[in-house]
């Protein structure tokens, strides 16, 4: 597994094109790597997350997964969306189709990089945080948990949403600015309710800042990641 984040890496088996930050260290498990899947936001790039990739806990595989959908350049994105006065309006097609990409990309993982798929975590700034959700509440079998980072939970995925007796196995980390001016911090506290009613395991922040993803969202995330690995290796 030869490959840098500073490489576009494509494989046979996956359908989306990616970064990886291999791992550091012994995970002290031999039923495969354990792995994070990193996903940015509209009009970004994977490149964006590599300095998040990079403090990542050393056991871990990282993948920086690259939006289907091209928009300009080096600006990638995983659906259409338009910031109206009543709110964000999506191409709820494409986000179907980047969803069903996602889940066909993790179910490749352990075949193509040794992954081990009892222990994938999936999340995302923005728009890759609310990919990161559309996943996991809809295929929890695929994931061990999701992070929404300035994000939101399409209401679009409701009606292919998992019971409570799979999405209540799901742990979550939610980190949203009380001053964001793209999201507002409602859309986290209604994910929030609606993880609660789904009896997913969260863990829940709001910090003073605005549609970013800070140092402080950053090391909150970290901790909660490691935790989640810990925990699946006692």
């Amino acid at each position: 597994m030869e490959h840098s984040l500073n490489q576009l890496a494509t494989h046979p088996a996956l359908p989306l094109a990616h970064r990886l930050r291999t791992p550091l260290a012994q995970s002290g498990d031999a039923g495969g790597v354990p792995c994070l899947i990193l996903l940015h936001g509209v009009g970004a790039s994977e490149a964006g997350l590599i300095d998040l990739a990079q403090r990542q806990d050393p056991r871990l595989l990282v993948i920086l997964a690259r939006g289907p959908l091209a928009f300009g350049p080096a600006q990638f994105g995983w659906f259409q969306v338009n910031f109206t006065s009543s709110g964000p309006v999506i191409n709820a097609q494409q986000a179907e189709q980047s969803r069903a990409l996602l889940a066909q990309f993790i179910e490749g993982l352990p075949g193509a990089y040794g992954v081990d798929p009892r222990r994938v975590w999936i999340a995302g700034f923005s728009q890759g945080g609310i990919m990161s959700a559309s996943v996991a509440l809809t295929r929890p079998d695929r994931v061990a948990g999701f992070g929404i980072l300035s994000g939101r939970i399409l209401p679009e995925i409701a009606p292919i949403t998992a019971p409570n007796e799979q999405t209540g196995k799901l742990a979550a980390f939610i980190s949203h600015g009380v001053g964001d001016s793209k999201l507002t911090v409602e859309f986290a506290r209604s994910a929030k309710r609606l993880l609660e009613q789904k009896e997913v395991r969260l863990d829940y922040h709001e910090y003073d800042a605005d549609h970013e993803l800070n140092a402080a969202m950053q090391r909150d995330f970290d901790a909660w990641l490691t935790r989640q690995l810990d925990a699946g290796q006692a």
